[in-house]
């Protein structure tokens, strides 16, 4: 474990789920919150509200119009813009979950808590679970979600950014999965062969030695 301000003790006593897009990883969380008492923290929904605006506050702005973002830029260099502005978001996180007391820990989901960022918090493997859909889930996610089938955007080529979009978020995803088997962290590939409260619980056993 790495010494971080941790003052009440929060990060110390935290669980972690990270991973991929469409993995379920946020159903999951509220399942075990409301299973066993737990408070869960949602990284996407911070992270595009008051992440939002601590990114304005410090002067950094997005690079470039929507089509830069999506149509005009490489899955690759996407991707790679993505993992780069994960650790200053990894610090935002940790800023709002210090803030947070409890005598249970506390269950922070979401594709920006990376297997290499949580690593260095926590005492053992046991603390964190990735998960990743499969490349069928993910089809099957982007056909059954409208927030997964397209982007939150405007852009000249909606069928382009998209298949960018996709193919980043795959990228990405490799990169957790690559990152937690080099850490020793489980993950749990999701292929739509279970429900969300059949996953949770292989989630809750994962985590049960901080559940008692």
């Amino acid at each position: 474990m790495t010494e971080t301000w941790d003052p009440f003790g929060t990060l110390r006593d935290a669980l972690w789920i990270g991973g991929a897009q469409w993995a379920g990883k946020s159903t999951v969380a509220r399942i075990l919150a409301r299973r066993h008492g737990i408070t869960a923290y949602h990284y996407d929904y911070h992270d595009a509200r008051a992440h939002n605006d601590r990114r304005i506050a410090s002067g950094q702005s997005l690079p470039g119009s929507p089509d830069d973002l999506w149509v005009h830029a490489s899955p690759q260099d996407m991707a790679a813009s993505t993992l780069a502005g994960f650790p200053a978001r990894f610090e935002w996180a940790l800023d709002d979950l210090r803030a947070l007391v409890s005598g249970r820990p506390i269950l922070a989901e979401g594709w920006g808590l990376r297997p290499e960022l949580v690593a260095p918090l926590i005492d053992s493997p046991r603390r964190m679970v990735v998960m990743v859909p499969t490349p069928e889930f993910r089809e099957h996610q982007v056909r059954v979600l409208p927030r997964a089938g397209a982007i939150g955007a405007e852009v000249s080529d909606p069928a382009r950014g998209q298949r960018n979009r996709l193919e980043r978020d795959r990228l990405v995803a490799e990169d957790a999965v690559r990152n937690a088997h080099a850490l020793g962290i489980r993950v749990i590939e999701i292929d739509g062969t279970r429900d969300a409260e059949a996953v949770a619980d292989l989630v809750t056993d994962h985590f049960s030695p901080y559940l008692g």
